[in-house]
């Protein structure tokens, strides 16, 4: 693995759940040579290719990087506070399976978020 592709896949550990921008971010604060966020999105791309890190979208913005062993859950994202929980993707898996009978579709659920309410923000 070249020294930049694991600088990213370093910052992306480190972060947990991170935008693109956010590990051109920590990148640059690591304390390496500076690398070009271009450099960073192409490493990003390699590392996603070769199953290392994976990614979701929590929104409609920039996708979310994680390494790909952590792909055993779904997002949960409320559209009121932005909080974003984790959730066994059973649970999904069973949701997919039903709306998807039939179909021969198999779904990614840890691709997915679900949008919807928090339960602090539901009971407001």
């Amino acid at each position: 693995m070249t020294p930049q592709r694991q600088r990213v896949l370093d910052a992306v550990a480190g972060l947990g759940h991170a935008t693109p921008e956010d590990v051109v971010a920590q990148v640059a604060r690591d304390g390496g040579p500076a690398l070009a966020p271009s450099t960073v999105y192409r490493a990003l791309d390699a590392l996603e290719s070769l199953q290392i890190v994976g990614h979701t979208h929590l929104d409609h913005r920039a996708p979310s990087y994680h390494l790909a062993d952590h792909a055993d859950h779904i997002h949960l994202v409320c559209r009121n506070c932005g909080r974003v929980q984790e959730c066994p993707k059973e649970y999904a898996e069973g949701f997919a399976g039903n709306v998807l009978a039939g179909s021969g579709f198999v779904a990614d659920v840890t691709h997915m978020a679900i949008h919807g309410e928090c339960g602090t923000c539901a009971t407001r």
